[in-house]
């Protein structure tokens, strides 16, 4: 079995076997690694439903410089007055919005560092709190996805911030959001909806499920990945390709290619200020976005029109 971190290529044979619908076991069989590094692969980068080769690349790479960053020397000054301001001013906002007084301190420390990670100790060094202070901190931020602990190579316990924090974040809310409406529509039912509890229990419950609604409303990240691939094929050709050609060129699925071109019509605003056109022939080519000149630009830059 070979050994080793998953290569550029390998990332992208993973992305393409969970876009042909492809178990994490059959894709390790063919990349002829343990089912347990593409499933850790595809988890920690954005899911089998949202899981980019390129994204998942760049994030192992970043994380990878990160781990390596030299550790700040031990007479690097933990004082500055610029970065102390900051760091309660940041921290600040969030107690206004109800984050505990040294879980935010902590949090905007780990955001302030280029590694994204500290020891204990040098959270206690840097904010003058007690190791207790940091435990309680770390214990409160971690359910909520928004730092993880892991081993440095002395054994030392880190804490540090992932990249897609933020997004597992917002969707941890989405799904709290979810679950408020969930109760708020059983107790409307409880108490009758013709009753002031029930009226009340009922917007409630409306509310916070049209919330949630919107917040998971976010595009198929893998499939916008494709979308642009497409764009970039298109533009490389120069010409109207069929799907069959670009399914042919990039190797793909025509299913796959089919999604990938929906993406890009429902997102045209990703290759700004060009749009892809489709010709009467059921090709595909690129044109420049309507709303981007106005006719009488358009009139003045044809090359069919008379000067």
């Amino acid at each position: 079995m070979p050994g080793g971190r998953l290569t550029h290529q390998d990332r992208r044979r993973i992305a393409t076997g969970l876009a042909d619908g492809l178990g994490y076991a059959e894709i390790a069989r063919r990349l002829n690694r343990p089912t347990s590094t593409v499933s850790r692969e595809v988890t920690r980068n954005g899911g089998p439903d949202r899981y980019r080769a390129d994204h998942a690349h760049l994030a192992t790479e970043r994380r990878a410089r990160r781990a390596t960053l030299a550790r700040p020397p031990s007479g690097e000054p933990t004082d500055d007055a610029a970065v102390q301001e900051f760091i309660e001013r940041f921290a600040g906002l969030m107690i206004q919005a109800g984050l505990p007084r040294t879980a935010a301190r902590v949090l905007v420390c780990l955001v302030a560092t280029d590694a994204g990670a500290l020891t204990a100790a040098e959270l206690v060094q840097r904010l003058r709190l007690s190791p207790a202070s940091i435990s309680k901190a770390i214990a409160y931020l971690e359910p909520l996805e928004l730092v993880r602990r892991e081993r440095g190579r002395r054994g030392r316990e880190r804490y540090l911030i992932d990249d897609d924090a933020w997004l597992r974040t917002w969707l941890t809310s989405a799904r709290t959001h979810a679950m408020w409406a969930d109760a708020a529509h059983q107790g409307a039912e409880l108490f009758g909806a013709d009753t002031p509890a029930g009226a009340r229990l009922t917007q409630m419950a409306q509310f916070f499920a049209d919330l949630s609604d919107d917040m998971t409303e976010y595009p198929n990240l893998a499939a916008l990945n494709d979308a642009v691939t497409v764009f970039a094929a298109v533009a490389y050709a120069s010409k109207p390709l069929t799907v069959e050609h670009l399914a042919t060129a990039l190797d793909w699925p025509e299913d796959r290619v089919t999604t990938a071109l929906h993406e890009a019509e429902r997102h045209s605003n990703i290759a700004d200020p060009v749009v892809l056109h489709r010709t009467e022939s059921g090709a595909y080519t690129i044109t420049a976005g309507p709303d981007r000149l106005t006719p009488a630009q358009r009139k003045a830059l044809d090359p069919d029109e008379e000067q």
